[in-house]
């Protein structure tokens, strides 16, 4: 599974950097996250409750930070483990800039990941739609929670940068309909 996309951030570079190498802030922004905590230098271990499908459950595993460049990247690899439901392992490459418009910083992600056991069997476009909507999720909250941090309001921020990917195709398989069905009684 890979995934790759870009957010804008209203704060500044190194706010922004120090959000994302702070354990809590980020503990806050994970859906379903217990604990992140210190497991040496530059790693973590992360206990989360995740549910893919009908597939709930309790992950544990570890994060590393390498390939740190301070302000501007880093890598972050992961592995964790949910008992029977499976394991997930993989890297997300995380690179920062200053937005162009100087509204914020560019922050920019690719992952890849591999998933296996049940979790695995599930399918691929029902994991990628899962691995998609943590991700859409994480980054909402964390933007929202780093603009509060420096006093803007979230309601300021575009409605592109809060909502998630899946609301946005519901709207506009929503719309579609309703404008078809308008056509189907109206414009016959």
């Amino acid at each position: 599974m890979e995934l790759s996309s870009t957010r804008i951030v209203p704060a500044p570079v190194e706010a922004v950097w120090a959000a994302l190498n702070d354990p809590e802030m980020l503990r806050g922004c994970v859906a379903g996250c217990d604990a992140i905590e210190p497991d040496g230098e530059n790693a973590y271990r992360i206990t989360m409750a995740a549910k893919v499908g009908p597939v709930s459950a309790k992950f544990a595993g570890r994060m590393q930070l390498s390939d740190i460049e301070p302000l501007c990247a880093y890598t972050l690899s992961f592995e964790g483990q949910g008992g029977a439901a499976g394991f997930a392992k993989g890297e997300a490459k995380v690179t920062l800039a200053p937005e162009a418009n100087g509204a914020g910083t560019a922050l920019s992600y690719a992952v890849k990941a591999q998933v296996g056991g049940k979790i695995a069997q599930l399918g691929s476009r029902l994991v990628d739609g899962a691995a998609q909507k943590l991700a859409d999720d994480f980054f909402g909250r964390f933007c929202d929670a780093v603009a509060a941090k420096q006093g803007v309001s979230p309601m300021a921020l575009p409605q592109r940068a809060r909502m998630p990917r899946w609301q946005r195709m519901l709207i506009a398989v929503i719309i579609a309909d309703i404008i078809f069905w308008l056509w189907w009684f109206w414009g016959r």
